[in-house]
């Protein structure tokens, strides 16, 4: 009977695998292997001869309005990665193929990201170690060399060492903080307000620009490649963090209660005049949230620091038609006086040095609301504009089995990554310094195109940092094993030709759509003059408001700051819709989207030309050509070689095409909603088939590209200026064509 069991479970559970291996093989057969094998050969895809070379040739990279320009008045937008954690000490060896793999792929900006706290190995936090610093050096010395510029993102929650004892308010405290995650133990939270942690912080900053780059030999202060500073990654006074870290060291709380206790006295004298404003009901609220009991002539007051309250608090006041207790609002003037103080001491301590390139305050967000836009105009007030988002992803950090977010963000123009436009400031750059979507959503080949043309292009973004470039090459699957991976195809393989779409300017900048007008000084009495919505579910968010996110596929939608209530009327974007077609047309009349259906949009500028989507047998019209493809989904772009040429004029253009990507042996569920095995390498590719027929040139020849854009000599039919390419036959992505 044993054995009879035994032998029915194997066949149960062959008969399981032989399930899940024709879900997983199910409409594969026009998949591929992809293997860029690494040769000497001429590589037609290699974009490096597109950089400016050496990086700050030009000068410092500064703001200019809403610009980033050099000193000489040339204006430029960066296509950059971000390089974590302890890559930046690699070997020379490996970072000088990693400039190259970076240089091919036509990326001219490294962030530089929470990099400081691994090459901290003495008692003090305040100086790398020389031997790292070094390697530091090279990495730097070699991007310079290759016309790739750096930006620093050195501080995300700075961990204090033994030789800072006799700085700190209470060492023993911030040693002992533990927030049950990467951040404990940390900075995080307090620094906002905290002059100790700030002077810290400032003494670490400050001691890097000083240094003297051994292979450069100048300082970093007085080298113009190095972009911009930044205060601190993803923290801000009003997030949780603070609040957190707050409870945890008593000593800083007392600090914190003792600071705004002094502001209140400063407004209000004292408890009675205090109550006249607050009223009982705030006293019963901080009883009831806080289990506090709040007496101003005890300095027991302690003002919350939680995106989440303010959030809550913001839209409960606008459902019931009111402004936000008098009480709240106060606690939100002082947090952004702190916020704003702090930022102001170490850009001071910045320029001290003689550093005269970009700052960026933080990238973080405050919930929605009057919250929102005090911490925005402390970023404000700062520097540029920066922010990070993410899309799709599923159980974590990781890929590992679970629920993961299959959706499309082309199913709404304006969802997702794109969404994070809402807080561009008209008169200051914006940068979007972290992005991606993440595995194992299956249509992440969408997202940077969707940040190069609507991003960048219509809405005139100046930076864009995808995350991230751990490896010097492609890797060997879809997920390292984390799920923010730019060295995928789905990703960097498109870098070339959105790069060169993004550095050429070729897409306009659209017409202003929608600038929501904010007066600083009417938030403290809690008039914003619009309603306004944020969602936050950890590292991704959506934004919205009176101001739908179908805008930032018309024109250019932001935020004005100014001294003067003006309420914000809902713009009115009809006459770009076309509800027959389901289409929206940009401004700019160069970008189409189309929504019906599960989306797609095209790029027809007299330069590149573009399309990405779900627009199976459509056939869509580019002037020079028309093109259609079979697939479900894809990406092709088409980008003239010769530098700064119109489409029209070129004699060569490189097709570089993209569908779906994933692990060789990767199953899901039917849904395609559940991961059931994350698979092995080698990556497999979806082949994309399409047609094209042009109207105005005469093709003299095309030909495939290998995996690494190399020659391969496979070249391929055509006739009367039409061709059918077959991505199953050819098992590649990228093509080149000739013409007479």
């Amino acid at each position: 009977m044993r054995k009879q069991l035994g032998l029915r479970a194997k066949f149960q559970t062959f008969l399981i695998s032989l399930m899940l291996l024709s879900i997983s093989i199910r409409g594969q057969s026009s998949w591929f292997e992809f293997l860029p094998v690494v040769t000497n050969q001429e590589e037609i895809v290699n974009f490096g001869n597109r950089l400016d070379k050496p990086a700050g040739i030009h000068g410092f990279v500064q703001m200019k309005g809403e610009n980033i320009q050099f000193e000489d008045g040339k204006k430029v937008k960066f296509w950059g990665v971000n390089i974590c954690s302890e890559r930046p000490y690699f070997g020379k060896d490996t970072i000088d193929q990693w400039v190259d793999f970076l240089s091919k792929y036509c990326i001219n900006a490294v962030r530089f990201h929470k990099f400081t706290q691994h090459a901290l190995n003495g008692a003090s936090s305040t100086a790398l170690s020389p031997l790292l610093f070094e390697k530091f050096d090279y990495f730097h010395y070699k991007l310079k060399n290759a016309g790739i510029y750096s930006g620093w993102s050195p501080i995300y929650g700075h961990k204090i060492k033994k030789a800072d004892k006799s700085r700190l308010l209470a060492y023993n405290e911030i040693e002992q903080a533990d927030l049950g995650n990467h951040l404990s133990f940390s900075t995080i939270g307090l620094v906002n307000f905290a002059e100790d942690l700030q002077d810290l912080h400032a003494s670490l900053l400050t001691s890097m620009l000083n240094h003297k780059n051994k292979y450069t030999g100048i300082r970093y202060a007085d080298d113009p490649a190095l972009i911009f500073i930044e205060i601190q990654n993803e923290d801000d006074i009003f997030f949780a963090t603070t609040d957190q870290m707050v409870s945890l060291c008593p000593t800083y709380k007392k600090l914190f209660t003792s600071k705004f206790c002094k502001w209140l006295k400063k407004k209000y004298v004292n408890h009675d005049a205090l109550l006249k404003f607050w009223g009982l009901e705030a006293l019963k609220w901080g009883e009831e949230v806080r289990k506090e009991t709040w007496n101003l002539d005890l300095d027991n007051i302690t003002p919350v620091a939680n995106q989440g309250i303010f959030d809550y608090e913001y839209q409960k006041a606008h459902r019931d038609g009111k402004e936000m207790p008098v009480f709240l609002l106060d606690m939100l003037k002082f947090l952004y006086e702190e916020q704003s103080s702090y930022y102001q001491k170490i850009i001071k301590a910045i320029r001290a040095s003689g550093y005269k390139g970009m700052i960026v305050g933080s990238c973080w967000q405050a919930g929605s609301g009057i919250s929102h836009f005090y911490n925005l105009y402390a970023d404000y007030q700062a520097g540029i504009i920066d922010r990070h988002n993410y899309y799709g992803g599923g159980t974590g950090h990781q890929m590992i089995p679970g629920k993961f977010d299959n959706s499309s963000m082309l199913t709404q123009p304006g969802l997702g990554l794109l969404s994070t436009g809402m807080q561009m400031v008209s008169d200051r750059p914006f940068s979007f310094s972290e992005w991606m979507s993440l595995p194992p959503n299956e249509w992440i080949a969408e997202a940077s195109p969707i940040v190069a043309a609507y991003g960048m292009g219509l809405q005139g973004w100046d930076a864009s940092f995808a995350f991230a470039s751990d490896f010097w090459h492609f890797t060997p699957m879809i997920h390292t094993p984390g799920v923010y991976n730019v060295t995928t195809p789905s990703q960097i393989a498109l870098y070339p030709a959105l790069a060169s779409m993004v550095y050429q300017n070729e897409i306009k900048e659209g017409d202003w759509i929608s600038q929501r007008n904010v007066c600083i000084e009417s938030l403290e009495f809690g008039k914003l003059g619009f309603h306004d919505l944020q969602f936050q579910d950890k590292d991704k968010k959506e934004f919205g408001g009176i101001v739908t996110n179908e805008a930032l596929a018309v024109g250019k939608v932001g935020v004005t700051f100014n001294h003067t209530y003006t309420k914000t009327e809902k713009p009115d974007l009809s006459k770009y819709f076309d509800l027959h077609s389901k289409t929206i047309k940009a401004n700019n009349g160069q970008l189409v989207w189309n929504y019906a259906d599960k989306g797609y949009f095209y790029v027809n500028t007299e330069y590149s030309k573009g399309f990405t989507g779900f627009a199976k047998d459509i056939q869509l019209d580019f002037n020079q050509f028309s093109f259609s493809t079979s697939n479900e989904f894809a990406v092709v772009w088409f980008t003239p070689l010769e530098k700064n040429t119109k489409f029209k004029d070129s004699k060569t253009v490189l097709i570089s095409c993209m569908a779906r990507a994933k692990n060789s042996g990767m199953i899901t569920d039917e849904a395609h909603t559940t991961l059931l095995q994350t698979g092995n390498s080698p990556i497999i590719l979806e082949a994309v088939d399409f047609k094209l027929h042009f109207k105005n040139k005469k093709i003299k020849r095309i030909e495939a590209l290998d995996h690494l854009g190399r020659k391969t000599g496979k070249i391929l039919a055509f006739q009367n200026n039409a061709v059918k390419i077959s991505g199953s036959d050819n098992k590649t992505i990228d093509y080149l064509v000739e013409f007479f």
